[in-house]
């Protein structure tokens, strides 16, 4: 692709190019960057494709930059398309209103729980106060989930706490881990390996299969990170309301 065509195609209402995953998901692609203008086109236009309640469609997953629908397997892939194409042509039609929350997640950052607040403040010419004090002051929007069950991508990050990820990641990083990868900044939902830059742990727990909502958060909502002492880490709360 041509410089002309890439800046044509992530241009904020350039149409949107569909491809086929195999035989049983279409994505709808709106541009290939980290964005915050083409992830809210993109969460807007996941919102007014799961309303539409399309036959054939069983889930809608939307990403940075695009949305993945998931086909039942006894759905027809073209009748699919030509609607899916209808409705995204209708740039009048009303979008349905995003049901986003505002989330106020509890962070005890540095020491233990965040072994790399040091260096992402010695990268960024910053004191680690100075660090918590920017990251800790910043509304994040969940752009989408992914990685892992409940873990969330989250827009929003000062630049200056910007940072690549480790050259070598971890073999395992605790449940809760509070994280910046590049212009990114996200939480471990469990342990796993990983390869982003610890400066905090939450005890909020971001996914439990048990629940009817699994996921504690969901793409669209608001989070604000609040930081509490390493001994009230155990006992903080989450706080939910309505953005």
């Amino acid at each position: 692709m041509s410089e002309t065509e890439a800046t044509r195609a992530t241009a904020p209402d350039a149409a949107p190019s569909l491809h086929w995953l195999g035989d049983s998901a279409l994505l709808v692609s709106f541009g290939s960057r980290i964005d915050p203008a083409l992830s809210a086109r993109t969460l807007a236009a996941a919102t007014r494709l799961a309303a539409a309640r399309l036959p054939g469609i069983i889930d809608v997953v939307p990403a940075y930059a695009s949305v993945a629908l998931v086909l039942h397997p006894d759905a027809e892939p073209d009748r699919i398309e030509a609607r899916v194409k209808a409705l995204l042509r209708e740039r009048d039609a009303p979008v349905p209103v995003l049901r986003a929350r505002r989330v106020l997640i509890p962070v005890s950052y540095g020491g233990r729980h965040g072994a790399d607040l040091g260096a992402v403040a010695a990268y960024a010419g910053l004191s680690e106060a100075a660090v918590i004090e920017r990251h800790a002051g910043a509304d994040y929007r969940v752009a989408m989930i992914g990685f892992k069950p409940g873990f969330p991508y989250l827009l929003g990050l000062d630049p200056a706490l910007a940072m690549p990820r480790r050259a070598t990641p971890r073999a395992s990083v605790p449940a809760g881990s509070v994280a910046i990868g590049g212009p990114q900044t996200g939480i471990y939902p469990g342990e796993s390996p990983g390869g982003w830059q610890l400066i905090g742990r939450t005890a909020v727990r971001l996914f439990d299969p048990a629940l009817e909502r699994p996921s504690l958060l969901a793409p669209g909502d608001c989070v604000r990170f609040v930081p509490v002492a390493p001994e009230r880490l155990a006992v903080a709360k989450v706080e939910i309301a309505d953005a």
